[in-house]
Parts: structure tokens; C-alpha cells; sequence
């Protein structure tokens, strides 16, 4: 029973220590193992294998071996799903950044008034979310006129011209 409560919590340490230092297995033996091993995946089927193997020992008759045979099994379902789950988080990407040279082409509209030698500001969206930028026209734009953005001056200023329809 020792041993296998041993081995269970080897596996939460060793589950703590892939936390800590991720990826350092798949460094080693990358190009050998391309993948196959993860720490994560390797102290999950140590801590089944020990903490599966005390509950059939504790709870059945089946003695050391059959604690064993279980807990190994127990372990490798363990290890395997997760394998999967850390792979398929891994491959979970989020979309690109946006930048400001995303903003070229986008519809918005004049809140702050824009002279003709000067800045006011404009309300576009990007990503779906609402933006607020300082911009300049080569015309004066009064408050509430739809605009198209024409060029990125910076991360916080455009160039504007007015929707003709």
C-alpha cells in the first residue's frame, strides 16, 4: 500500500514539476519521442497507476499483482486522455492581433468635429470592438459624418475621408 500511495504522489510532484518546467522532456527526446511522451502525460499515469493500484488493493482481494495490473491500466488510460487534452489545447490558436494597418478600409464616424489644419476624433470598429482614434481630413468634417479610414498615421491616429454615396 505504501508504495503505491508513493507513486501516487511522485505523480502529483511530478505533475507540479511539468508545471513548472514545461516542455523540458519534449526538449530532450523531441526528435525521438516527436511527441508521443509529455511530462504531463507521464505523471498522470504514474499518479493513477499509484493512487489506482491502493484503492484495488485497499477495497478488493486481488492482492499486489492485480493492484498492479489495474493501476497499470488505470495509468495508461490516464496518460493517454491526457496526451489528447494537452494536444488539443496546444493546438487551440487564437486569432491574429490586430494592428493598425488593419484599420485601412474600415467605416466609422466623426465624434469630435475635424478642422481643415487640425485633428478631431472618429469612432471605428475593429474586431468588433469600438475604437476611438484621433484623425485628420484633408476637408473639414462636422460631428456625426460617416467616414471611410484611408491610411494609419500611427497606433492612435488615421487619416480620414468622407463617405460619398
Amino acid at each position: 500500500m505504501t508504495l503505491f500511495l508513493g507513486l501516487g504522489i511522485a505523480g502529483i510532484v511530478l505533475l507540479v514539476l511539468s508545471l513548472i518546467f514545461d516542455g523540458v522532456l519534449e526538449g530532450f527526446f523531441g526528435d525521438f519521442l516527436d511527441g508521443l511522451l509529455s511530462l504531463p502525460a507521464i505523471a498522470g499515469f504514474v499518479s493513477m497507476l499509484g493512487f489506482g493500484g491502493a484503492i484495488v488493493l485497499g477495497t478488493t482481494g486481488l492482492g499486489v499483482a492485480g493492484a498492479t495490473v489495474v493501476g497499470v491500466l488505470a495509468g495508461m488510460v490516464t496518460g493517454w486522455v491526457v496526451l489528447k487534452l494537452s494536444r488539443a489545447l496546444m493546438r487551440d490558436q487564437t486569432d491574429a492581433t490586430p494592428r493598425s494597418a488593419d484599420l485601412v478600409g474600415t467605416a466609422g464616424s466623426v465624434v469630435t468635429a475635424i478642422p481643415a489644419s487640425g485633428y478631431g476624433e472618429v469612432l471605428v470598429y475593429l474586431g468588433g470592438q469600438p475604437l476611438k482614434l484621433s484623425a485628420k481630413s484633408t476637408a473639414p468634417l462636422p460631428r456625426g459624418t460617416e467616414i471611410w479610414v484611408e491610411a494609419s498615421l500611427s497606433s492612435t491616429s488615421v487619416s480620414v475621408r468622407p463617405v460619398e454615396r
